[in-house]
């Protein structure tokens, strides 16, 4: 008999691209319609890359992929995406940012033997990371693509503790390094790579591929 392929689940994590609600700390520089923009452009490659990766078959694991969206996906800011049938829509629990992942993360780890959680904000992530990160988790715990910001692009896990989620000083500079020592402190193994750029504020506008702004 073969065994079956275990599943993975990419679990995005975005706002709407409305104005005044999505890339806030980019308005100074862009505006707000000018922010929007460049969020919406960030989702939809995202998407892509999601979309992407869901179609490139292997012989190891099954890729599921979801997307979690705040604020609820019936609200009219998300009328101008246009979403992939094969990713599914779910809404945003409440909470903090920990609160939120963690939950999508356990709910998903009830179904799939692995989750990937990922923002819509780093143009570097492709759908050959998602595919890095897939195949770290066959042999480790957890996995992480770290950001210059002291945050993180990208976290695999195939175990859940809150552990990794609670407490976290989100949108600083210690996230990446807390969440590695959160990572030891429950015995879990971790497989990182090279830190990549995310765009929070307008010196990172540097890093969008050209022609999006």
């Amino acid at each position: 008999m073969t065994a079956t392929k275990p599943r993975i689940i990419l679990q995005l994590f975005a706002k709407a691209p409305r104005a005044g609600f999505a890339k806030t700390r980019l308005i100074p520089t862009l505006g707000e319609s000018g922010a929007a923009a460049v969020a919406k452009r960030m989702l939809e490659n995202t998407l892509a890359e999601c979309q992407r990766a869901l179609t490139q078959v292997n012989d190891d694991y099954r890729l599921a992929a979801e997307l979690w969206a705040t604020p609820g996906v019936g609200a009219p800011a998300w009328a101008a995406i246009e979403l992939p049938s094969s990713i599914e829509a779910l809404n945003q629990p409440v909470g903090d940012l920990g609160k939120r992942m963690a939950t999508a993360a356990e709910q998903g780890l009830q179904r799939a033997e692995g989750i990937i959680l990922l923002g819509s904000d780093c143009p570097a992530i492709t759908a050959e990371s998602l595919h890095w990160a897939a195949k770290a988790l066959l042999s480790h715990d957890s996995c992480m693509i770290p950001t210059f910001d002291g945050g993180y692009a990208l976290l695999g896990l195939c175990r859940f503790s809150p552990h990794l989620f609670a407490d976290i000083a989100w949108s600083t500079d210690t996230v990446a390094s807390v969440t590695r020592q959160r990572i030891a402190e429950c015995g879990m193994s971790l497989a990182e790579q090279d830190k990549v750029h995310d765009i929070d504020e307008a010196a990172d506008l540097l890093y969008l591929p050209e022609g999006w702004l």
